[in-house]
């Protein structure tokens, strides 16, 4: 391997590998984890019902239960892990997309959006312990054997997990996910946005650009979740996020900022890079991932999220928009495939190559 990409891959693993918080449970307390989650997937789709209650108000997504409950989920036991009929293994669509990147000169990072029930494990399960730092143990130890998978065969994986149990233990601090939501919260737009703009701000194209300071706003906001909505009976009062609304200076809130087609960077992915920035039924305009990104590195990016899977459908997006317009790829730089974890096992894995 050649010095300076031996060079590369080393920085890209030491900045985008989040520090475990907690030493990893025991086998026997991740399976009767997985047994749990398995079992309350079940009694939800029963009821008719994508919502898990748990404690403290909390709700989790059925199908994201389903997808903690697998295990390991590519080679060979992707055919049982997956929901999908076909396209079941995430790991070759994974590295053939990481291979059409750099044959462009594209960097890839990839931003798996840990699962509620992997961060919260406490507020679904009685016997997920808490430890002193007043967080539960990494129960995701078939997502961290994917991910130093991943890294070994050189590809930039961004694991948010530790970040996101470290920013649990901050005391009087707001969750990183909604209670009553699939999403994350406005708390985690910025933690990520704050560890993708460390990785790239140093680069030699990213250092040329120049900065804008943006005007910032912080307020809370109520939200009507997916989840909250598909409760019927004894349905709690909405809750309320702090966001922090980014864009250009205004006489009331910062104008929320339009994305950049022209950016160097592309935030790709499924709705996690649409809530709280497309409005609507995401809640809210210019405050999420793409408009902190804009925060932290000073410069909009461009945004090719959609509503459902990040996994396939979000890159066909992006080679479609890149064939129409020619020449769309000449000025990117870095994509950020961001999308919500339960897609290794929820969603199918085409082959999709970034250009012809």
């Amino acid at each position: 391997m050649p010095t300076a990409l031996a060079a590369f891959l080393a920085l890209s693993v030491s900045v985008c590998a989040a520090p475990l918080l907690a030493a990893e449970p025991p086998a026997d307390q991740v399976g009767a984890f997985r047994a749990e989650c398995a079992a309350k997937q079940k009694a939800a789709d029963a009821a008719g019902s994508m919502t898990v209650l748990g404690k403290d108000g909390w709700m989790f997504f059925g199908r994201e239960l389903r997808h903690v409950s697998v295990g390991a989920f590519w080679g060979d036991l992707a055919a049982t892990a997956s929901s999908q009929t076909k396209y079941q293994d995430p790991l070759p669509a994974i590295l053939d997309y990481h291979a059409s990147c750099r044959k462009l000169g594209i960097e890839l990072i990839v931003l798996p959006i840990p699962p509620k029930a992997i961060v919260y494990a406490d507020k679904l399960s009685a016997g997920v312990p808490v430890e002193d730092k007043g967080v539960p143990p990494r129960m995701d130890t078939a997502h961290q054997a994917f991910y130093k998978l991943l890294r070994e065969k050189g590809v930039t994986v961004l694991d948010l997990t530790g970040d996101f149990l470290a920013a649990r233990a901050e005391a009087g601090t707001p969750p990183v996910y909604c209670k009553q939501d699939t999403h994350w919260s406005g708390r985690a737009c910025e933690i990520a946005a704050r560890k993708i703009a460390e990785h790239v701000r140093d680069r030699p194209w990213a250092k040329a650009l120049a900065r804008n300071a943006y005007e910032t706003r912080t307020m809370a906001v109520e939200i009507r979740g997916d989840l909250w909505r598909d409760v019927h009976d004894a349905k709690p009062p909405a809750e309320k996020v702090p966001l922090r609304f980014v864009g250009t200076k205004s006489a009331g809130m910062p104008a929320p900022l339009a994305p950049d087609p022209n950016s160097p960077v592309i935030l790709l992915g499924d709705s996690h890079g649409l809530v709280f920035h497309e409005g609507g039924e995401m809640h809210a305009k210019g405050a999420g991932l793409v408009d902190q990104l804009a925060f932290e590195l000073g410069w909009r990016v461009e945004r090719l999220a959609r509503k459902g899977s990040g996994a396939t459908p979000a890159r066909i997006d992006l080679y479609r928009k890149q064939k129409r317009l020619p020449g769309y790829l000449r000025t990117k730089k870095l994509i950020v495939w961001c999308f919500s974890a339960r897609e290794f096992t929820e969603a199918g894995w085409r082959n999709v190559p970034v250009t012809r």
